[in-house]
């Protein structure tokens, strides 16, 4: 079985160290750098399958780092997980908008760091045309929720459950990208329909309303504070 290679850019050795060890043990190859021009080289050179990407890194910084990666059609489809400090939403909202897959808040646990590894290469690339998934199924609670693309219906314990088309795509997309963490601007650029009218945080009034309509299940669309919305992952 192929090894899964992990390419770390982080500048402090305590840090790397921890990161080093934890993902060796779970049985992926790590490769590292504490520089961040060295490190965009060596991703581009050695192709991993996912990169773990510190934001303040000298000469070269990790929003750069992964705007560069995302906008080469070679490197685009590996993985970004940041590494960020404790409440910096605006990094953290800057570096999903610019193509990171997902973000680890320092101080974090090693557990919490492998699982998210797991979790993102498991679900690989963003898949932007989320309609080729036809009919997503989840259970939660002893029941189930349908989301049917193509009978563009959702069916909650047995029950249609009319949603506007807006609320539909909103809800198709983000469990069609379960774990993943989306800014409120890219929601709204890639699921608002000519249906609705775009004035500030518009995508929390759709939100809402998906929620309510999920009624039991509403707890499957998580907010991250300050930064947007994901579809809960049940492997992590």
């Amino acid at each position: 079985m192929k090894r899964e290679n992990v390419y770390v850019i982080e500048d402090e050795p305590d840090i790397l160290e921890v990161i080093e060890y934890n993902l060796s043990r779970e049985g992926y190859r790590v490769g590292a750098s504490r520089d961040g021009s060295d490190g965009l080289r060596k991703v581009r050179e050695e192709h991993p399958d996912l990169v773990l990407l510190d934001l303040m890194l000298p000469n070269l910084d990790g929003i750069e780092i992964c705007k560069r990666l995302k906008n080469d059609p070679v490197t685009r489809p590996i993985p970004v997980v940041m590494l960020t400090a404790k409440g910096e939403e605006s990094d953290i909202v800057l570096g999903l908008g610019v193509g990171a897959d997902d973000y680890v808040t320092k101080p974090f646990s090693p557990k919490e760091l492998v699982a998210r590894v797991k979790a993102v290469l498991r679900r690989g690339p963003l898949k932007e045309n989320s309609e080729r998934q036809e009919r997503i199924t989840f259970t939660a609670e002893g029941g189930s929720v349908v989301v049917d693309a193509g009978r563009h219906e959702v069916v909650i314990d047995g029950e249609n459950i009319i949603f506007t088309a807006t609320e539909f795509r909103l809800l198709h997309y983000l469990a069609s990208h379960p774990g993943r963490v989306f800014t409120r601007e890219q929601l709204i650029n890639r699921v608002i329909g000519e249906d609705a009218v775009i004035i500030d945080r518009n995508i929390d009034v759709h939100v809402r309303s998906v929620r309510k309509k999920l009624a039991r299940y509403r707890e499957m669309i998580e907010t991250i504070r300050g930064v947007g919305y994901r579809f809960r992952d049940s492997d992590y």
